[in-house]
C-alpha cells in the first residue's frame, strides 16, 4: 500500500463524492489498456466536479474571482489494468487542509468495486493577479471542512 493509505478498507469508506467515467477508445494504448497518463485526466475530472459540488465552482470557475486552484503535486498508484469501454467511478476526498492548500485523495474503482488506481495530490489556491498563495476565506474553509465531515 502507498504510504498515504494506512488501512485500505477504512480509507475507502471515507469517500463520499464519486463521479462516473467510461474509458474511451482514444484513451487506450496499442496494447488495449488505459494509457497511464489518462488517470491524471480522470483525477482532474473528479476534482473539478468535487469542487463544483462543494460550492467552489462560483468562486474559482467564474470570471473575476480572486483565487484559482493550481496543482502543486499529483501522484498515482496503479493497482489493476483498465480497458476500453469499462465503467469506472472516480472518488475524491479532502485528506488535509492547509492555510491556502488542500491535500486530496483519489480512488478509481471498476464496476465490480475493485480498486484500479489510488492517488493523492496537493492543490494550492493562488491569487489570479500575483500568483502567490492565497489563504482560504472563512466560507471556503467551512465548505472544505464540511466535505471532510461528510466523508469521515
Amino acid at each position: 500500500m502507498p504510504d498515504y493509505i494506512e488501512d485500505l478498507e477504512k480509507w475507502q469508506s471515507e469517500f463520499s463524492h464519486s463521479y462516473p467515467v467510461t474509458v474511451r477508445f482514444s484513451e487506450t494504448d496499442a496494447f488495449g489498456h488505459l494509457n497511464n497518463t489518462v488517470s491524471f485526466v480522470y483525477f482532474e475530472q473528479g476534482r473539478i466536479n468535487f469542487f463544483k459540488d462543494i460550492g467552489f465552482g462560483e468562486e474559482w470557475f467564474a470570471k473575476g474571482g480572486e483565487g484559482i486552484p493550481v496543482t502543486a503535486d499529483l501522484h498515482c498508484d496503479y493497482k489493476r489494468q483498465v480497458f476500453f469501454d469499462e465503467n469506472l467511478e472516480v472518488h475524491v476526498k479532502v485528506a488535509g487542509i492547509g492555510n491556502s492548500s488542500i491535500d486530496l485523495h483519489y480512488l478509481i474503482t471498476n464496476e465490480a468495486g475493485k480498486v484500479c488506481m489510488t492517488g493523492r495530490g496537493r492543490m494550492v489556491q493562488v491569487s489570479r493577479t500575483s500568483g502567490k498563495p492565497l489563504s482560504w476565506s472563512k466560507a471556503a474553509l467551512e465548505k472544505l471542512e464540511a466535505s471532510q465531515a461528510i466523508a469521515g
